[in-house]
């Protein structure tokens, strides 16, 4: 009878604001995070580590059980069966191969059984999270079993000598501050934490809460304002407009910017759930990440987006750097990185952006986005050189006209297409975004695949003429 209360309760405020049970479920919870951190920062923070691992498990446990029910059986399997991986194949490739593709398709399996047409907050959105989380503890192990000459200045920092008990892992997993969207952090860093050895011990005492508190409050009312924003913004330019006569008969350049300005608005979301998330991180303490050059505390270690690279991208390898970034970092070290065998750059990006494409699941949007990363990065690297070499070209860039000019031609550049690239991401439907796509005459393929052809054949054109080198140099 409690229960039911409460999801009528629930179910009023949502349709007060504007927003699903499912989704206001999930902010609750994301916030419940904040009085676990006081608890643990003035009863547990420094004191018995079992006491700790219990009191995460416990806390993220209950929260996930809030918003999934008897569905958190299945973060147990994966955790339980992941354990017993490690356990019996010790520090080895084949561990993490059978680690890989055991919760890769369990994720699977999951999307396929549970999804629909449209985003749902399923037990799935916290075990993908989990996934990566489980994966990157079996290389991370089998790092630490290797010749510590040839690894990674990251490698050497996150490898584990020895295999986490399974109390570890299990808490490491559910920890409250990220279980149920992230963000990505290392089991070295859990346990440092736990160990109390994170933060130096002689700055035990200048860490306490009201140190970091400044940064969680910070992100926390940033969170609040993306949040608005993105209330604002859905309700002035929603995804039903997109796919109205309205929108279809409107001027070509207008239709560009409404779809710029939807995807910007659609990004908000996410944005603010990863700002909550890192304030609770910062309140926690798990985001301490040293000092910088002047001596003062970083509270960045959990950072998952970098606001000011976000807002003022004049290129899409901007918004990869800042968007995400504690799950782009992951894919870098890996994937991409540990993808080095194949000898080529062009190819481990491609099997990276695929690993991701089949991680978010089996929607044609997904595999579509990512599609239309992989050709604007391309595109963005093959025409930099050129330019870059376009002496009379580099002259006016340098000039105070020729700065604002560049930044406002890459301002609009990057929003316009923006809305092109991630289009398919955020409606998933092959029916939807072919419907939008034709309406702005797929000019994103236009004019990124047509230039990359293009450029084959006008590359000495763009670089213009340089001077010539002296016999002597």
């Amino acid at each position: 009878m409690m229960i039911e209360t409460q999801t009528s309760y629930l179910e009023g405020i949502a349709n007060y604001v504007g927003a699903d049970e499912a989704s206001l479920r999930l902010i609750v919870s994301i916030f419940i995070g904040f009085p676990l951190a006081f608890i643990h920062r003035n009863w547990l923070y420094g004191k018995s580590q079992t006491q700790q691992h219990v009191f995460f498990i416990c806390s993220g446990f209950l929260m996930g059980f809030w918003n999934f029910g008897w569905a958190m059986g299945h973060s147990l399997t994966a955790l339980c069966l992941t354990y017993m991986v490690l356990k019996f194949f010790g520090a080895t490739g084949l561990s993490i191969i059978v680690t890989m593709i055991f919760n890769m398709s369990y994720l699977l399996w999951g999307y396929w059984t549970t999804s629909t047409e449209s985003y749902d907050i399923m037990w799935t959105m916290p075990q993908c999270v989990l996934v990566l989380r489980l994966i990157g503890l079996s290389m991370n192990y089998y790092d630490g079993k290797q010749n510590q000459t040839k690894l990674s200045d990251y490698q050497k920092k996150v490898s584990l000598n020895n295999l986490p008990s399974l109390l570890e892992i299990a808490a490491f997993v559910y920890f409250p501050g990220s279980f149920l969207v992230g963000p990505q952090f290392s089991m070295r860093r859990y346990i440092d934490f736990t160990n109390g050895v994170l933060i130096n011990n002689n700055e035990k005492q200048q860490i306490e809460l009201p140190n970091s508190l400044k940064t969680a409050v910070k992100s926390t009312l940033l969170g609040f304002l993306y949040l608005g924003l993105f209330q604002f913004g859905s309700a002035w330019v929603p995804t039903e407009y997109l796919l109205s006569d309205n929108y279809a008969n409107s001027n070509f350049i207008k239709k560009l910017f409404f779809l710029g300005f939807w995807a910007r608005v659609t990004l908000y979301k996410y944005i603010a759930c990863w700002l909550f998330t890192e304030g609770v991180c910062t309140t926690f303490g798990l985001s301490y990440n040293g000092k910088d050059n002047n001596g003062n505390d970083k509270w960045d270690g959990c950072q998952n987006v970098d606001l000011l690279t976000f807002e003022n991208a004049t290129q899409f390898n901007h918004y990869i750097l800042s968007f995400n970034m504690n799950t782009n970092h992951w894919c870098a070290e890996y994937i991409y990185k540990r993808l080095k065998f194949l000898g080529s750059r062009f190819a481990s990006q491609f099997f990276t952006l695929a690993f991701l494409a089949i991680w978010h699941g089996f929607h044609s949007g997904y595999y579509v986005c990512f599609f239309n990363e992989f050709m604007i990065m391309f595109f963005e690297k093959d025409i930099t050189g050129p330019l870059k070499k376009n002496e009379n070209l580099q002259k006016f860039i340098n000039t105070p006209v020729g700065k604002i000019a560049t930044w406002c031609i890459l301002k609009i550049y990057t929003f316009v297409f923006m809305g092109f690239a991630f289009l398919p991401l955020a409606v998933l439907s092959y029916e939807k975004y072919l419907a939008i796509y034709k309406t702005v005459y797929f000019n994103g393929y236009i004019f990124f695949l047509g230039s990359i052809i293009l450029l084959r054949f006008i590359k000495p054109l763009i670089q213009g003429n340089r001077t010539p080198r002296s016999h002597a140099e």
